[in-house]
């Protein structure tokens, strides 16, 4: 039976017989686990995302990156 075929099907069904048969589909999907999908959150999934394999700048040099970003702005 195609997915066309029960749409028309479930059409020719009264007001009733459809919200018992949307019962009857949410019963069912209530049975079947969830997916196992794991939330990790945005910034969980950005850590490392800019990793490199340079040292990480000093604090002079962190500075001086701070104040030609400021002075572009």
């Amino acid at each position: 039976m195609t997915i066309q075929k029960i749409r028309e099907q479930v059409l020719d069904l009264t007001e009733d017989e459809r919200w018992e048969l949307i019962d009857i589909l949410m019963k069912s999907l209530r049975t079947k686990p969830p997916l196992a999908i794991k939330n990790r959150g945005i910034a969980a999934s950005l850590v490392g995302i800019a990793k490199t394999d340079a040292p990480a700048p000093t604090d002079e040099e962190v500075k001086a990156i701070l104040e030609t970003r400021l002075l572009q702005k």
